[in-house]
């Protein structure tokens, strides 16, 4: 169903969806300011989706601000880049942000305290005369990734495929989960920033029509896009109020409220003609392009449980507990801290984890201030109904939840297990207090581990049989020779009774010349 915003284009409702207490006014009363220099960076070498990249310095040098640390090491991959000058002290496994409090490979750079740049290579010509390719080369090297979460390559995501025409690009501006305010405060600040993002990505894309969707409780940041928007004279750009409802800035639901078009099941945006980026990711590609800097720093709000809550200019690499004390946060009063908000975020275990790349919140959480209700203790379903009512996805959560309890994987992939975004409405509104996100998470991992075994269990019969081919062929070849072999005697034992045979014809023939009787005397 279609509504008329007050002015533009018409919109359209997704199913279901909650209306959450924001939390935002406290981390926008004050400006943008950059984070204070740690003494020590740990840079992941996995910060996206895809391969880890690969580093290519050693222990004891000496980097650049922006020196290029880690290649990318596959398509679907993104280089790292040294967020501030000093020396590598260490190349090793470290806390991540990872929910099962992993430690995965990091560099470590002890900084100078001089933020030393590398070369910057501004670009010599305007990039409306380059080639796309060439585009999306520079936003590669540049290491820039998906800045909303997800943390998808950009350059791959500003690649479709041949044949795949983008009607509309859409920047993602909406931030509809409580506490982030990071995107609010960067289209306040920075639209140009965002407007020149915008068209190289345009570019890239060759995209007809562009949209900035904006959630409508963020007046101050729709203005200032407005504005930009008619100081460069972008006729072609729009920004575009959309409810405050979460999850309006998830992927399929904002396409689906801006388009009115559903993005397939098991499909990507690109097949309705769409492509949606994070409004975070146009400022990154805008600094990249221009300026000619790599992904090395981003805007992070701080907030919950600390005394000044904002928003910091934040080094990639920074540790936790370096913003906290920055936000006077109080040590030991913290019950927990999660990455991102208090739906989608990542619980993490402890406060000497990194910011990395989509790192957009750090929410400190106190017993004092829960960020949502307090979970109870879970209790049987009573089967009332209200997930499905608020599943942005139109599933059937109830049912999920059972027959991921029964762990019966095949019967939860019907269910479309995999179309679920894990945004968390269902846990809200159960009066249960059942946790039904960590039960399809469980669900989702199981069958993954499930396909590896399969596929595990596939290469190995797969090998199994190439072996057995290959000794089957070389038993034949070895039977060949063999047979060859046998072959090739027989007929030379035959050669040589057939010789001896010819000698004897002829020696039978010929006359003897003394057969041994004399002429006697």
């Amino acid at each position: 169903m279609a509504f008329e915003p007050t002015a533009g284009r018409p919109l359209y409702h997704f199913h279901g969806g909650v209306h959450l207490p924001g939390h935002k006014h406290e981390s926008t009363r004050l400006p943008i300011r950059p984070a204070r220099l740690p003494k020590i960076l740990v840079i992941p070498l996995a910060q996206h989706i895809g391969q880890p990249a690969e580093p290519l310095v050693a222990v004891g040098e000496t980097v650049l601000k922006g020196q290029l640390i880690a290649r990318a090491a596959d398509y679907v991959s993104a280089p790292v880049h040294a967020s501030s000058s000093g020396t590598v002290v260490a190349i090793e496994d470290r806390p991540i942000p990872h929910p099962s409090g992993r430690s995965a490979p990091c560099i470590v750079i002890e900084t100078d305290g001089q933020e030393q740049w590398r070369w910057r290579k501004e670009l010599p010509e305007d990039y409306r005369d380059m080639d796309p390719s060439h585009l999306r080369n520079l936003i590669r090297e540049a290491g820039i990734v998906g800045l909303g979460g997800a943390g998808f390559p950009t350059a791959v995501k500003l690649n479709p495929l041949p044949g795949k025409l983008v009607k509309t690009l859409i920047l993602n501006g909406a931030e509809c989960e409580p506490y982030i305010t990071c995107d609010d405060m960067l289209m306040r600040e920075r639209p140009y920033d965002i407007l020149s993002g915008l068209e190289v990505m345009r570019h890239a894309l060759q995209a007809e029509t562009c949209v900035i969707a904006v959630e409508n409780n963020k007046p101050q940041a729709i203005e200032a896009l407005r504005q930009a928007i008619r100081a460069r004279s972008l006729t072609e750009v729009e920004v575009v109020e959309v409810p405050t409802v979460y999850p309006a800035g998830a992927e399929k639901q904002l396409i689906k409220t801006v388009t009115g078009e559903e993005v397939p099941s098991n499909g990507l945006p690109i097949d309705i003609g769409v492509v949606c980026h994070n409004v975070g990711t146009a400022s990154a590609v805008h600094r990249a392009v221009t300026l000619g800097e790599p992904l090395i720093s981003r805007i992070v709000t701080i907030a919950g449980g600390v005394a000044e809550p904002r928003n910091l200019e934040v080094l990639i690499g920074t540790p936790f507990h370096d913003l906290l004390e920055e936000c006077h946060g109080v040590p030991g009063t913290l019950d927990k801290l999660i990455m991102g908000g208090p739906m989608m975020g990542v619980a993490v275990h402890t406060d000497a984890v990194p910011v990395i790349k989509t790192t957009n919140c750090i929410l400190a959480v106190t017993r004092a201030d829960m960020p949502l209700p307090h979970r109870g203790e879970a209790r049987p379903c009573i089967r009332c109904g209200r997930c499905y009512d608020v599943c942005p996805m139109e599933l059937l959560p109830q049912q999920l939840y059972w027959y991921a309890r029964a762990k019966d994987l095949d019967k939860v992939q019907e269910y479309h297990l995999f179309d679920c975004i894990e945004c968390g409405c269902c846990d809200y509104v159960c009066p249960s207090h059942i946790p039904l996100v960590q039960y399809y998470r469980y669900a989702k991992t199981a069958i993954w581990a499930r396909e590896r075994e399969r596929e595990k269990a596939d290469l190995a019969r797969r090998r199994f049989e190439a072996r057995q081919a290959r000794l089957e062929r070389e038993k034949r070849e070895r039977a060949e020779r063999h047979k060859k072999r046998r072959v090739a005697s027989e007929g030379e034992r035959q050669a040589k009774i057939l010789d001896a045979l010819e000698k004897a014809k002829t020696k039978k023939r010929t006359p003897g010349a003394d057969d041994g009787e004399g002429d006697g005397a």
